[in-house]
């Protein structure tokens, strides 16, 4: 391991356990296994990793908080001798591990470890594994994993070539009580849980539920990993969460934040006493490696037990929770330093590690890198590769983007709109594709319709655009994803403190309509359009000057599989445009973005229900057919 040279030896416990009594049974054997608060018969057995202490000691509701360095729950360090009153010694079981029972205690009880630091000092805690917490900067609570009624819950989740994925922040999903001036709540979320059936997504991509410092976050700031986010319900309401979903057909992914901890509400700094250079201590890296752009809190992936935590906690919300996917966020900072050069190879083998083990114990889940880099290896499962399923596609969201926003009609690159529609990792489906996520929509940008329009987000051009990027998502090669509230134009910026305006829902149903139609297609759900699950694409007709791109989708070829995609980026009505067919016969159009009932801005152009391609080659293709193409739209048909 990387990190070895500054792993202290075991230290002595011979002299702490003198002085007080552990409560642990001698022989290993009947120790309780696992990290943190473990159910045993009769109590409570406690674990916690603390190398470079000389005691350890747990304490909480079962004990009136007696062994507390000051008496108080929320103390966070003191340099007070050691009190007298510890009823609850952890053994030292010689590894760097402290293991000791408590009689009697029981679920919903508080706790908190009282670390005795070398340097005399008493440090209170956190458990680093505990699976609810009463806050960021709060005390541990003893749960049961176990105890959940999932109601016979087996789902299993679509494959990733059937996946429409929807991304939300809980906090902002909907706000069921503006008076209460809090964050929503998974309960919130449930309360719409209609919408998203109607929607026709299968997936719902859940933004970090770790505990966070404070109410207010996108999540990405992680103080305890385990726990469940206290404002946004805690463990149990997830767990009944994600019941829902799956009886719902929904698959329920959640974010991770791995390459960076907190940095704020860190109980795992200088967890034990130790550091060096002033830095985190056990848990993190203590020298140049430590930088990232949120913080000095890179976890030490070269050290075994850190890889285990981070193990462990991946494995815990596809086990404890039934969670469907995870989706790592920023992994090139767990490869590198500045996201550059891979100079952190053990962040790399560690996310190869969990990947793996994910593919043989859990065959039917995914997991998904935010990585944004192009790198092919991130989804290969080859000897060099890291093993995700799928990666987010920088490929596709920046052209994409860029030829929905551009303003002037001449600026629009339809060999850009080409390469981002085909380009591939060697599977279609190990790419995310999408127009907007919580990073493509904040951080200086903003919502599509926002940045096709500032001055008029909702008219006629925010309108026609953006709807074509979105037919552009679901009918190119990867896995569609949307952000919450786009299927209802919604705009401006997105921010953890303003919920969705589900007015908009309302306002501009048509909008939404076309959505559920899109998502129907991509889904195959009428039998007619099996080729936008299938792996091929190909270009059949680019004009640069028109601003036309056109292309064949298929999985196995031939009636109910065919599809062809005419898309047209220009201002203008095109009523006789021919371009190359796959093949002769019958068509019918599935989808027009332009229709007027999904808008009554849209133009309304009288698009044929059925297209007759004639046998006639054109461009190297069989066949040949005429189109009408109304302006910013695309026009979606499948062959009879």
């Amino acid at each position: 391991m990387s990190s070895s040279a500054h792993q202290n030896p075991t230290p002595e416990t011979g002299d702490a356990s003198a002085t007080r009594t552990p409560t642990a049974p001698e022989d290993p054997a009947t120790r309780a296994r696992g990290m943190g608060a473990v159910l045993i018969d009769g109590g409570v057995g406690f674990r916690v990793w603390a190398p470079h202490a000389t005691g350890v000691d747990v304490t909480g509701d079962f004990d009136d908080w007696n062994a507390l360095p000051s008496g108080e729950p929320q103390d966070a360090k003191t340099d007070a001798p050691e009190p007298a009153t510890a009823e609850h010694t952890l053994l030292g079981e010689g590894n760097g591990f402290w293991y000791g029972e408590v009689a009697g205690a029981h679920v919903g009880q508080q706790y908190r470890f009282v670390i005795h630091a070398a340097d005399g000092r008493l440090i209170s805690r956190i458990d680093p594994y505990a699976r609810q917490v009463t806050s960021s900067v709060g005390n541990g609570v003893i749960t049961d994993p176990e105890a959940f009624d999932w109601q016979g819950d087996s789902f299993t989740p679509p494959t990733l070539n059937e996946l429409v994925i929807y991304e939300m922040h809980v906090g902002t999903f909907f706000d069921a009580d503006p008076s209460d001036d809090r964050p929503a709540t998974l309960d919130a979320v449930e309360q719409k849980m209609s919408h998203l059936v109607h929607l026709g997504v299968n997936a719902v991509e859940l933004m970090p539920m770790a505990e966070f410092a404070g109410d207010y976050s996108w999540g990405y700031n992680p103080a305890n990993i385990f726990a469940v986010e206290s404002t946004y319900g805690g463990p149990e309401k997830l767990r009944e969460f994600v019941r829902i979903a799956h009886s719902h057909g929904i698959a329920v992914i959640i974010d991770v934040v791995y390459n960076h901890f907190g940095p704020s509400d860190l109980d795992l700094w200088q967890f034990d006493g130790w550091s060096e250079n002033d830095k985190g201590g056990i848990y993190f890296y203590n020298d140049w490696r430590s930088a990232t752009p949120w913080g000095d809190t890179r976890p030490d992936y070269g050290r075994g037990e850190v890889r285990q935590f981070i193990h462990d906690n991946a494995m815990m919300w596809l086990g404890e929770f039934h969670a469907d996917g995870l989706r790592y966020d920023m992994t090139p900072y767990m490869r590198s330093v500045d996201a550059g050069e891979m100079n952190i190879p053990d962040g790399w083998s560690l996310s190869r590690w969990i990947n793996s083990d994910i593919r043989a114990t859990y065959p039917e889940r995914f997991t998904i890198a935010e990585d944004l880099h192009g790198y092919g290896a991130v989804t290969s499962t080859g000897e060099d590769g890291a093993a995700f399923h799928a990666q987010w596609d920088n490929h596709f969201v920046h052209p994409i983007r860029a030829a929905v926003i551009a303003a002037d009609d001449a600026s629009r690159d339809m060999g850009q709109v080409r390469d981002a529609v085909e380009f591939s990792y060697g599977d279609a489906f190990s790419r995310m594709i999408y127009t907007e996520s919580h990073d493509e929509v904040a951080n200086g940008s903003a919502r599509v319709p926002e940045e096709i329009d500032a001055g008029d987000p909702d008219g006629y051009f925010a309108q026609k655009r953006s709807t074509l990027g979105a037919a552009l998502v679901f009918t190119s090669p990867g896995v569609p994803m949307i952000f919450q509230g786009q299927e209802f134009l919604t705009d401006g910026w997105f921010r953890d403190s303003v919920p969705l305006d589900w007015h908009m829902n309302r306002e501009f149903h048509g909008i939404v309509r076309l959505y559920a139609g899109l998502i129907d297609l991509r889904l195959n759900v009428d039998g007619t359009t099996a080729g936008l699950t299938g792996q091929y694409a190909q270009t059949l007709h680019l004009h640069d000057d028109n601003n036309v791109y056109a292309f064949h989708r298929w999985s196995e070829g031939g009636p109910g599989d065919d599809v062809v995609v005419a898309a047209n980026f220009n201002n203008s009505m095109y009523g006789e445009y021919t371009i190359p067919m796959p093949a002769a016969g019958g068509w019918t159009t599935r989808v027009n973005t332009d229709a007027r009932v999904y808008s009554d801005l849209f133009t309304g152009a009288v698009v044929p229900a059925h297209v007759e391609a004639a046998a006639e080659p054109l461009d190297g293709f069989a066949a040949r057919a005429t189109l009408v193409l109304p302006p910013y739209a695309a026009v979606i048909l499948s062959r009879d």
